[in-house]
């Protein structure tokens, strides 16, 4: 058990200057963009998901007019003026 203790904690700290040594390659900024790009993609793959799952049809409202039930049958809906 102290042997697995010991190759462990000798792994993990060669691990760390190797994983150093390989991320040299890219500046911070270019690993936040990386990481703003995959985040962006997901949110976007999130997105056209939830599109998909949306019935568009019910998405729009019926237009109704409320109170049509309540105006007589000469109660016309123009903008002209009454004749005097």
């Amino acid at each position: 058990m102290k042997r697995l203790i010991a190759v462990t904690v000798a792994l993990t700290a060669l691990a760390g200057p190797l994983h150093a040594v390989y991320a040299k390659d890219k500046t911070p900024l270019q690993v936040e963009d990386e990481q703003r790009a995959k985040e962006r993609a997901l949110i976007q793959k999130q997105y056209d998901t939830a599109l998909q799952k949306t019935d568009r049809s019910a998405a729009v409202p019926a237009v109704n007019d409320p109170w049509a039930n309540m105006r007589g049958s000469n109660d016309a809906k123009s903008n002209s003026k009454p004749k005097r």
